[in-house]
């Protein structure tokens, strides 16, 4: 596949020569010897794609290390390979030059990206830089049905790719706006596959945060390999969205590195980059709030975070989320002045009144096949919510059908709501308060 630059953000262009990697020529060679090692690769391009180097420049370090005696010509054309490439393998030296590399980093692969490259490629695709407007805004809600006051809220944060909480009553979708706005993103950017500082190597990419979109991969067999194809250290990627909750640890912010591969892994925050970083049901973790949210004070003022390798040095990354906290807690209840003075916007997500909430409820029904019944809207509206002094949210017109729903495919009856079902619906919503013997 010969891929082209798309269209977007400002692509990191492909190196034109070893130079331009801004990598050490022995980072480069050391790499090149331990994938073939681990991967058990010999030509030039399966090795082009595995340390995801242009061909030609692929080429240029196997003739280096060649003239080093780590490598030799397997002296025939690779029999099973359509394009006659010549075969490679690793001397005695070159074995051995291998796995002494690998004794003091297992990491191999795709080369590195050198942390000034990445942090102006940053700059190129900052989430600060998205102008969001109200349709598209609306668009990425999707079916939520929510108030203009919320939507004219949002949108100026969301832009601004500054800060948000989000607070209120469970139950009103703010994991749901949140997941939203992250759709309303959009647009993809170039997330690298690992950087590098200070000759340590520190993997970025994963595919469990990171959506790939497409790679640019140099074909061997083009008249022209170096095109307009962009650097495939990198691959082109959804915006990012990382998501944590009650599970969120301050040592998760930290970057995490394997002792016995020797080895460093990028923080939650670093794999956000770009994107966003929804740190939900704040209050629930086993660190308090105020704690947490100290530790993104200087990432949030300067757009900049501090990481620290195993030796104690400290280094400095780009900052360029757009970080969503989510609580059901007041705000005053948890943070102190400076905390929430740091947090630009701050967004109440409250409940429902009865007409948007009878609306949600249609559209609910209607979506789940289940035909609405005014007797048990009625029985639902003047028995069953003054019980809870008329307490609407978002999340019970979908948790009442799905019960009624699961009674009708028990009983082998059609769909249908009846003031008896919905007796039965309501029973599991809530738990009825009452002492019991142990």
């Amino acid at each position: 596949m010969n891929m082209q630059v798309p269209m977007g953000v400002q692509a990191p262009q492909q190196p034109k020569s070893l130079a331009e990697t801004g990598l050490s020529s022995v980072m480069m060679r050391d790499i090149l010897l331990k994938t073939m090692f681990r991967m058990n690769l010999d030509l030039v391009s399966d090795l082009s794609r595995a340390i995801s180097l242009p061909v030609v420049l692929t080429q240029q370090l196997i003739d280096a290390a060649r003239q080093q005696r780590l490598l030799e010509a397997k002296g025939t054309l690779n029999a099973t390979s359509t394009s006659n490439e010549m075969g490679y393998q690793l001397t005695d030296a070159g074995k051995s030059r291998a796995l002494d590399a690998l004794s003091q980093s297992e990491y191999y692969g795709a080369l590195p990206v050198p942390l000034a490259a990445y942090s102006a490629q940053m700059k190129r695709q900052s989430v600060r830089d998205i102008k969001l407007t109200r349709p598209e805004l609306m668009k990425g809600m999707g079916h939520l049905i929510l108030p203009p006051d919320l939507i004219s809220n949002l949108g100026p944060a969301v832009t601004s790719g500054r800060s948000i909480l989000m607070y209120g009553p469970p139950g009103n979708g703010k994991s749901s706006i949140s997941n939203g706005i992250r759709a309303a993103l959009g647009d993809k950017i170039y997330i690298p596959r690992a950087i590098e500082y200070s000759g340590q190597v520190i993997t970025v990419f994963d595919p469990i945060v990171h959506s790939s979109a497409e790679e640019s991969v140099d074909d061997p067999n083009a008249l022209r390999r170096s095109g307009n194809r962009y650097d495939n250290r990198y691959v082109y990627c959804e915006r990012p969205s990382v998501i944590t909750g009650g599970e969120l640890t301050l040592d998760m912010l930290d970057l995490k590195y394997n002792p016995t591969a020797r080895t460093y892994q990028a923080p939650l925050q670093l794999k956000a980059s770009g994107g966003i970083f929804i740190v939900d049901d704040l209050g629930r973790q086993a660190e308090p709030p105020q704690k947490l949210v100290n530790r993104w004070i200087v990432p949030l003022e300067e757009s900049r975070d501090i990481l620290a390798l195993q030796s104690g040095e400290k280094f400095t990354v780009p900052f360029d989320t757009l970080v969503i906290f989510s609580t059901n807690f007041h705000p005053n209840e948890i943070f102190d002045g400076a905390a929430l003075r740091r947090i630009f916007f701050k967004i109440k997500i409250d409940g429902p009144n009865q007409e948007m909430f009878l609306k949600i409820f249609a559209m609910v029904a209607k979506k789940k096949k289940v035909p609405l019944d005014e007797a048990t809207l009625i029985y639902m509206l003047k028995s069953k919510y003054p019980t809870i002094a008329n307490n609407f949210a978002n999340y019970q017109p979908t948790f009442l059908i799905d019960q009624m729903i699961a009674v009708c495919e028990f009983e082998g009856i059609p769909y249908q709501m009846t003031p008896e079902l919905m007796e039965r619906a309501w029973s599991n919503m809530f738990v009825k308060q009452e002492t019991i013997a142990k």
